[in-house]
């Protein structure tokens, strides 16, 4: 994990919410893309990844943890992450409930209060669904420490989670299924956020997908 001088300052100014801390999940190796990592597909020019963060930023985070896997050298290479802190998952083929264990784990000790986790393949997610996620989050005691985006009434992405949570979440994140089992049984403490008027909750996840790309 490396630390950047830039984020601390970045959390120091504050913002519109400065003690949730962003985690996007992007280690994934494109299995069903011919194994083509998410994070570096093409998207108006740049790799996806820098599109993800980007949105992150215009939603109001100023403090973001990016979680790498595959071709993680590569990544950081080609992709301009400025201020980020860049979180290496060497068992990212395990699936994303790795990437969410790791990520949650690097923000051990950091003042965060709460993780808002977005995934790098869903584009059409931009900032105003991730900051009406971000308005709706309360501190713990407030009852509304675990928020989600949802989409027709259906939960998505992205989720914030207090941090009281993440213990839970890192103790049922297996496989690819991440936070699900454990958003599941705590589905009447979530507090679902209306997002399909401003955002699309599809997934970059085969060649037909690769048409969401610009």
């Amino acid at each position: 994990m490396t630390h950047d001088r830039h984020d601390r300052e970045a959390v120091g100014r504050g913002g519109p919410a400065p003690h949730v801390a962003a985690l996007l999940l992007a280690a994934g190796g494109g299995r069903r893309l011919g194994g083509r990592p998410k994070a570096l597909l093409t998207h108006r020019g740049r790799p996806l990844v820098e599109h993800a963060v980007a949105v992150l930023r215009a939603a109001g985070c100023s403090r973001i943890h990016v979680v790498l896997g595959a071709e993680a050298a590569t990544v950081r290479a080609r992709a301009e992450l400025p201020g980020c802190v860049l979180v290496d998952n060497p068992r990212w083929a395990d699936g994303m409930g790795s990437s969410l264990r790791a990520g949650l784990e690097s923000l051990a000790g950091t003042g965060a209060e709460a993780a808002l986790v977005s995934l790098v393949d869903q584009p059409g997610i931009g900032p105003e669904a991730v900051a009406r996620v971000l308005a709706a989050y309360e501190p713990a005691g407030a009852g509304k420490a675990l928020v989600a985006a949802a989409y027709g009434g259906e939960r998505g992405h992205p989720v914030l989670f207090g941090a009281e949570h993440w213990a839970g979440i890192a103790a049922t994140a297996t496989g690819d299924r991440g936070a699900r089992a454990y958003l599941k049984a705590h589905a009447e403490e979530i507090t679902l956020v209306e997002c399909g008027d401003v955002a699309r909750p599809y997934d970059i996840d085969t060649e037909a997908d690769l048409t969401h790309l610009e």
